[in-house]
């Protein structure tokens, strides 16, 4: 294998795949390298109807290799560091590879270590998380017999915020097929002041509150966990929070990798510093980023880098034609299918300002508001989302 590629791509996930197709949709003769080990693709937004057993784990894999465009180079191995002034990456085979142009998009990884006793709660099944083992939280909720079930998020950012809650509904709504909703007392606890940033969506959560009798407690931040006596610990402005718990559902704090976070290409939070509209790397011109290592203030959502994408693609063949890439069109637009019971969701789509953006779309799905829950929107998540993901936005094709 050359050691120099026209364009290298780090990240066999989502914005990588989609990354690579769009490039070679446009012009198959581009030298592409991605650079990724695992083997496995996952579909992670089912996770959530897996973790309710509404979902099979199985149909949400594919094999890395069935995912890579044609006449796209792979390469199994893991980054171990970018050095951008020399234009090249190292890998852990003890290689390093130059490029002309980075596309920057390995996504996030977790850190358990952010909360003490998380590790250990995690490893002797203390706590679930669709997050690591949704097949876990299945299996945990159908052994939950009654008590308090608590669902709470980190004080950091996360791939897709909703999820934490989307599961508990799922949870509550479990409880009351079962019967046992009388038994139960859900808590959700946030850090987080409002159940949702966007108005409309949040007005329309706020009554799946209400409907699931959720004991919601904002402004909580998750520091620590004591496994043995199933205790959470809280900081709530001022003072220390005891939660006890019976059943856990949480998702774990979460970080751009290590090769990202401690270089030059990182801002100060951690995460990729790009500009917020082209994806371009502030400091670096022919470095680009792409889904959730990116430094964005919005969702780290599939949807947000099927938007991403076609800008980042414009901008690159820009630049190799030898013309500006002013391609400054992404808004901060991301979505998040919010499942709040079995059959039922509500669809908030969004932009950098929290403004309510449906897809005109829904319509011919006879939808007129997706902030209010709908059976069609379910359909859209366990059945229509899937099929374009691996059908049409893996192939680089508009959805």
């Amino acid at each position: 294998m050359e050691n120099h590629f026209q364009i290298i791509i780090i990240g066999a996930g989502t914005g990588g795949i989609m990354t690579a197709a769009s490039l070679i949709n446009t012009n198959e003769s581009l030298n592409v390298l991605i650079i990724d080990p695992s083997e496995k693709h996952y579909y992670q937004p089912a996770w959530t109807l897996v973790g309710a057993g509404t979902y099979d784990f199985k149909d949400t894999a594919r094999q890395t290799k069935d995912l890579i465009p044609n006449g796209v180079t792979w390469l199994k191995n893991k980054v171990t560091e970018i050095h951008p002034e020399q234009n090249k990456i190292s890998a852990d085979n003890g290689t390093s590879y130059s490029y002309e142009y980075l596309v920057v998009a390995p996504g996030l990884v977790n850190n358990l270590s952010l909360v003490e006793g998380l590790e250990e709660a995690v490893k002797t099944g203390i706590v679930c998380s669709n997050y690591i083992d949704p097949e876990f939280t299945w299996k945990s909720l159908q052994s939950f017999k009654g008590g308090n079930a608590l669902f709470t998020l980190p004080t950091t950012p996360i791939k897709c915020g909703g999820a934490p809650q989307k599961i508990m509904y799922l949870a509550a709504d479990y409880f009351r097929r079962k019967g046992i909703s009388d038994k139960v007392k859900i808590t959700f606890a946030l850090p987080g002041g409002v159940i949702f940033a966007v108005k409309e969506v949040a007005e329309a959560l706020m009554k799946v509150i209400y409907r699931y009798h959720i004991d919601l407690k904002t402004l909580h931040g998750l520091f620590k966990i004591d496994p043995v006596n199933k205790i959470a610990y809280f900081k709530n402005e001022d003072r220390i929070v005891e939660i006890p718990f019976n059943f856990l559902h949480l998702a774990p704090p979460q970080e751009a990798p290590r090769f990202i976070k401690n270089s030059v290409l990182a801002n100060e939070a951690g995460w990729l510093d790009v500009d917020i509209n082209s994806l371009q790397h502030n400091k670096f011109q022919n470095i680009f980023g792409v889904g959730d290592v990116a430094g964005l203030p919005t969702a780290k959502t599939g949807a947000a880098i099927r938007k991403q994408v076609p800008v980042v693609v414009s901008n690159l063949i820009n630049m190799i034609l030898g013309a500006k890439p002013d391609n400054k069109s992404y808004n901060g637009y991301s979505s998040c299918p919010l499942v709040t019971g079995y059959g039922k969701m509500v669809l908030a789509e969004f932009n950098y300002k929290n403004e309510f953006t449906p897809d005109p779309n829904l319509k011919k799905m006879l939808i007129s508001d997706s902030s209010k829950e709908h059976w069609r929107l379910w359909i859209l998540k366990k059945y229509i989302l899937p099929y374009l993901y691996w059908n049409k936005m893996l192939k680089g094709k508009e959805v």
